[in-house]
């Protein structure tokens, strides 16, 4: 398919806008063993919360301690039998690894934050009402349901829609540009009727006044 039939004229291919990387591999199922994992684990994880009615917070504490006293009972049983340690891993953060996650950050939140400051000194109104958009449509889907239902089907259509969408990319994008054009003529008639009108109305209305 050539680049002037896709979508938005893009260059690129849908695995390239997503990154190339492992992100985008996880996405468009490249690696589905992994990605099969991230689906049934969040399932797990979500049939756990709604059943048990524990909250993140609460299940995370109750992980920790366990996890704490396991740890606790084994070295100290370990001292007394005269046993090898539990075998934990070097618990350390690199400063190396603080600096790329600290500059990733500032990096995202300069963007998001440049991006609020054009829309608030009215620069960019395409992003406004990109933003506006978005911020409604959360707004109705938490309306609807919880933090952690929205989080799970957030998942399930961020791992299934581009998937699907790269694999029958070239009927979606024919429909779509398809229905652009009607929508582009439709918009042409109606300016040259009733819009025209409207506007002719008010220049005379101007001229009487």
């Amino acid at each position: 398919m050539g680049s002037s039939d896709r979508l938005f004229n893009r260059q690129r291919t849908v695995h390239e806008v997503l990154g190339g990387g492992l992100v985008a591999d996880v996405i468009l199922w490249r690696r589905s063993k992994l990605t099969w994992g991230i689906l049934v684990v969040t399932l797990a994880a979500w049939v756990v919360f709604e059943i048990s009615g524990y909250t993140l917070l609460s299940l995370s504490s109750c992980v920790l301690l366990l996890l704490t006293t396991i740890l606790f009972l084994w070295a100290k049983s370990a001292a007394i039998l005269n046993r090898p340690s539990p075998p934990l891993p070097e618990m350390h953060i690199s400063e190396d690894m603080m600096n790329d996650v600290a500059a990733f950050a500032r990096t995202h939140i300069n963007a998001v934050l440049l991006a609020f400051q054009n829309i608030a000194l009215g620069k960019d109104t395409w992003m406004f009402f990109k933003v506006a958009i978005s911020l409604l449509l959360i707004s109705v889907v938490g309306s609807l349901t919880d933090f952690l239902t929205t989080g799970y089907t957030s998942l399930v259509v961020i791992l299934t829609v581009p998937a699907l969408y790269e694999k029958y990319e070239e009927h979606f994008d024919k429909y779509v540009m398809a229905g652009y054009g009607s929508a582009v003529q439709f918009y042409s008639k109606l300016s040259e009727g009733y819009i025209s009108k409207v506007q002719q109305w008010i220049a005379e209305q101007k001229k009487l006044s």
